[in-house]
Formats: structure tokens, C-alpha cells, sequence
């Protein structure tokens, strides 16, 4: 029986209750409302004291944990390329020994070790360092600096070295993720395999990296771990080791739906693919004739629409001169097929059924994609 606590319900549970107001890396994931504590829309795993506790989406009609766990797992497969085995599927539904963090680890460190066994990567780095004898480029201003009795000579060289950006951001991942997981056998294969890199702290958000024909088949783990690395939140103390992790279902809806408008609708342009260096405003979707925001909220009737999300779609169809728009919700209690006239913009409100019961992932996506093609 999983331990289950829907998006934008009360956490009862007294201990963790109390846990999650002292810990302010979790204030984020929560709010209190008339001093009931809350989940706000972040779903995925909490696990306190060795207990795991599953914050779901709440899809299935039927509120069963496992139907909205499943639909959960295949839109994060979907929306972030995630190749799961149906054996690892059904490993994340085992809380006594794998949670999603878990198998997402372990297909990790098993992609990355795969990619080390044919070959790690190198490339030439430019070192200074004093020597015994010359090799490269005699550097004169540092020899009289250091070298003016000893017998060396201070060389700039070139050395094909596996101490890269790449490998140290790989030993970066492995050393953080080693905690959270219980199996570490493969991320110990990584770390031996990169012995020879030295270790740092890294700054994820800022860290570039660049992929060429030599390294590009590195850029899926490289993607992977990155997004492994932001999505946990650690919370390991003396005594405990607990850990979140937790997606923003709103993110979430935006890749799921913008993925598979894209496959659907080649040309298509995601926010995140396009940066309008002249406007503030960023939809989520561009279609050649349409622009579509998703927006991850309930929606019970027309009535609900926000006066702010009229004026922006309103101001998305004015600032890229497109005379359709669209404001893209997932179903809650009825399906939503309006539309709205703004001035010479034209909003048509639409709801996206994210259910499917009984379904193995390939169903759900082929479904999906049925259901995304009748919006248009």
C-alpha cells in the first residue's frame, strides 16, 4: 500500500508534518492555509526517517495511487526521454525497494557506465607546470619567477586528459547521487572509472558543456543527470538521511503537451528552444498558425478563467501577430471546448484527458497523441 498524498492536499501525517515546517528546504513544496499544511502542484517522492511518501497528481477518476503513480512515470518518460524497461516501471511502485529516484539512478549510472566501457572521453587541456625537462612551450616570465636556483623548467603543455568539464561534471553527479540510493554498485564502477578526474562543486545552472562528434554520445546521460541533480532536494542530517524528489507539475504538463504537439506538428516552437531577445512575453507553444499555453490548473467552468490569462493570451496574439490562441487545461470534471473572442484574437479554451486506465506506456503515448490531434 503506498503511502499517498495528492497535489493540493493536507498533509496528516503528524511527524512529517512537523518535519516538513522545520526544514526550510521543503517550504518551497508546501503552503499552509488557515494553518493546515499543504502540497502545493509538486509531485514525486518524500522520503522521511525510511519511509517513502508519494505526492501524485491527482488524473485517475478513480483516484487509485497506482493508476495515477503509472500516468505520472509515463509523462516524465515522455516529456523527458526517459527509456524505461516495464521491469523498472513496476520497480518504482515497490516502496520497500526501489522508489522513481532509485530506478532513475540506477538507469542512469547503467547508461553512463555503458558509454565508459566503449571508450572515455578525452581532450587536450592546456596545463603550466614545473618539469625536469622541457616539454612544450618554454615559459620565460615564470621561470625567472620560480625557477631561479632549481634545477626545472616551467613548461606550458598540452595533455590529452580525461580531466575535463564533461568527466568532472560526471563525478560531480556520482559523488552526489551515491547518497540517495541504496544499490551503489554502479555508480562505484563510475567513480573508479574516473579516478583521474579531480572533483569539484558544481554549479549546475550556470554549467555549459560543449558536445561534438567525439563526445555527443555522453549528451544523454549528461542531460539525465542534470536533470536527476535538479530535481532532488537533499536533506541528509547526522542522524537521518532524508530526500525529496519532486517535479513541478507545471513544468511537467508544458513539456508533456509541448513534446507531443511537436512531434504532431513539425515547424512547431518551444519556449524553451527560441529566446525573443525583444519581447518579454514567452508562450509556451508556437504552431504555425496558433499559440498555445498550457496551464496546469482545475478548471470547473468558464467562469474560472482568469481575467489575466485573457489580457496575456490577448497580448501573446497581438505581440506575434497570430489570430488564434489557445488555453490548454488538463480535464478535471468535463471536457472544455470554448471560445472566446478578443477583439481580432480569437482564445479558444481546451481541455487535455490525461487518463488512461490499464494502459502500458506505448498505449498511454499512441492515446495521448489521438486525444492532442482532436484539439485541432
Amino acid at each position: 500500500m503506498l503511502n499517498t498524498i495528492y497535489e493540493y492536499s493536507e498533509v496528516t501525517d503528524t511527524k512529517l508534518k512537523d518535519y516538513i515546517v522545520a526544514t526550510p528546504q521543503l517550504h518551497k513544496y508546501f503552503k499552509f492555509d488557515w494553518n493546515v499544511l499543504k502540497t502545493k502542484q509538486y509531485c514525486g517522492i518524500l522520503n522521511f526517517e525510511g519511509k517513502n511518501f508519494y505526492l501524485l497528481p491527482k488524473i485517475a477518476y478513480k483516484n487509485d495511487a497506482e493508476t495515477n503513480l503509472d500516468i505520472f512515470i509515463y509523462m516524465l518518460m515522455y516529456a523527458y526521454d526517459i527509456k524505461l524497461e516495464n521491469e523498472d516501471i513496476a520497480s518504482c511502485k515497490n516502496e520497500k525497494n526501489n522508489t522513481i529516484l532509485e530506478v532513475f539512478i540506477q538507469l542512469f549510472a547503467r547508461n553512463l557506465f555503458h558509454e565508459f566501457q566503449r571508450g572515455i572521453y578525452k581532450e587536450y587541456i592546456t596545463e603550466q607546470d614545473n618539469l625536469t625537462t622541457l616539454r612544450g612551450k618554454y615559459l620565460v616570465n615564470e621561470n625567472l619567477k620560480y625557477n631561479f636556483i632549481k634545477n626545472k623548467i616551467y613548461c606550458e603543455y598540452d595533455e590529452f586528459s580525461m580531466n575535463n568539464a564533461l568527466n568532472q561534471f560526471f563525478l560531480y553527479a556520482v559523488k552526489t547521487l551515491l547518497p540517495f540510493t541504496k544499490n551503489k554498485k554502479l555508480l562505484k564502477q563510475c567513480e573508479l572509472v574516473l579516478d583521474e578526474v579531480e572533483y569539484s562543486t558544481l554549479d549546475i545552472n550556470t554549467l555549459y558543456v560543449s558536445f561534438n562528434r567525439l563526445n555527443s554520445r555522453f549528451q544523454e546521460s549528461f542531460e539525465f543527470a542534470k536533470l536527476l541533480l535538479n530535481k532532488s532536494v537533499p536533506l541528509f542530517s547526522k542522524d537521518k538521511k532524508s530526500f525529496a524528489f519532486l517535479f513541478d507539475m507545471n513544468v511537467l504538463f508544458e513539456r508533456f503537451v509541448g513534446k507531443m504537439v511537436q512531434e504532431l506538428k513539425p515547424g512547431t516552437q518551444l519556449q524553451n528552444e527560441k529566446r525573443f531577445a525583444d519581447l518579454t512575453l514567452k508562450p509556451d507553444i508556437i504552431i504555425n498558425d496558433t499559440i498555445i499555453d498550457t496551464k496546469y490548473k482545475k478548471l470547473n467552468s468558464k467562469e474560472d478563467i482568469k481575467q489575466s490569462d485573457k489580457y496575456q493570451m490577448f497580448a501573446y496574439g497581438k505581440n506575434y501577430g497570430k489570430t488564434n490562441t489557445m488555453l490548454l487545461y488538463p480535464k478535471h470534471l468535463e471536457h472544455f471546448d470554448y471560445e472566446l473572442k478578443l477583439g481580432e484574437v480569437m482564445l479558444h479554451v481546451k481541455s487535455l484527458d490525461l487518463d488512461c486506465e490499464e494502459c502500458g506506456y506505448g498505449k498511454y503515448v499512441e492515446i495521448m497523441k489521438i486525444r492532442m490531434e482532436n484539439l485541432f
